[in-house]
């Protein structure tokens, strides 16, 4: 039979285990955002679908209202000069507006198409850049660490949960699905506006094919036109992803070595020699991911647009 201080210490020591750190369960919690994923505003579930704002909704809101505001007022203001001459913002907005629309929108449209297309994929290209981008700063971290030294909000209330932890809006498969649906029906319009709706699903079948071979092609063309907005969903939302669990990762053996060692020093050593470095790197490259995968998503989205329109090429 265990004696009271035999049965304190086990307990002790399971309390202790139970607040140990767990590297894998931080990481997939900051993935997945599972401590986020909470609704902050009820709404009633409608055919299957609970439409509860949550933390991802919030971000879709916060970065499309920043895109419009930002972006219409220099244009608006840039409207009102006597002399149109960009500067500041107004210079770089032009830039991407110019790039996207004579190196990517054209190319791959055409230019009777140009004008039709172009206000869609610049959209698509400063609204995922801006997400990738806010999800990079610290913000809500920020806010969070300002709230727990001065503020000191309870736990339940809203801003206390809106606070608590970062997001990337991109990083959430359901945003990119949504954007590549996007993509998905501006196919399907860019065809049938070029071709009219029945000629465009005919075109998905070369037009010399054999009889014999039709079985055989139209699942293989069904499965074609589904894997486009797939692959757009997976590529962004992945990258997004992979960038966030490295950093995690490399920050966690600060934690796992101090235990391990059960020294602070050890961890604190682990992180300013191995663990800061590698972080500052892979966020640095992150910086890159987020232009290169706002450009991807764009430039395949013109791609298959294009495709659509120029089927008998």
């Amino acid at each position: 039979m265990l004696q009271p201080e035999h049965v304190v210490e086990t307990a002790a020591g399971a309390s202790e285990a139970a607040e140990a750190f767990n590297a894998g369960e931080v990481i997939l919690e900051h993935v997945s955002n599972s401590s986020i994923s909470h609704p902050l505003i009820h709404f009633p579930t409608i055919l299957g679908i609970d439409f509860s704002v949550t933390k991802h909704v919030l971000m879709v809101w916060l970065v499309a209202t920043a895109v419009f505001l930002i972006v219409t007022l220099t244009v608006r203001r840039y409207l009102r000069q006597d002399r149109h001459i960009p500067s500041g913002f107004m210079n770089a907005l032009e830039f991407v507006v110019m790039y996207l629309r004579d190196n990517i929108v054209e190319p791959n449209v055409g230019r009777k198409w140009v004008n039709t297309w172009t206000p869609l994929l610049l959209t698509l290209f400063v609204f995922i850049l801006a997400a990738n981008v806010i999800g990079l700063i610290p913000i809500f971290d920020v806010l969070s660490l300002l709230n727990h030294t001065v503020l000191h909000l309870p736990e339940e209330s809203f801003m206390a949960q809106v606070l608590h932890g970062g997001t990337t809006a991109t990083g959430n498969y359901n945003v990119t699905a949504a954007l590549a649906t996007v993509t998905f029906l501006s196919i399907i319009i860019a065809g049938s506006k070029a071709h009219g709706f029945a000629q465009h699903w005919k075109n998905m079948i070369p037009h010399n094919a054999p009889v014999w071979l039709l079985p055989l092609l139209l699942p293989l063309e069904v499965v074609g036109m589904l894997v486009r907005p797939f692959a757009l969903t997976m590529r962004l939302a992945a990258n997004m992803t992979g960038g966030h669990i490295a950093i995690m990762a490399i920050l966690s053996f600060v934690f796992i070595f101090a235990e391990l060692y059960s020294r602070a020093a050890a961890g604190i050593g682990v992180g300013l020699v191995l663990s800061l470095p590698l972080g500052v790197g892979i966020s640095g490259l992150e910086i890159v991911v987020v232009l290169v995968q706002a450009y991807v998503f764009t430039l395949l989205s013109a791609v298959f647009i294009g495709m659509a329109i120029h089927a008998h090429h």
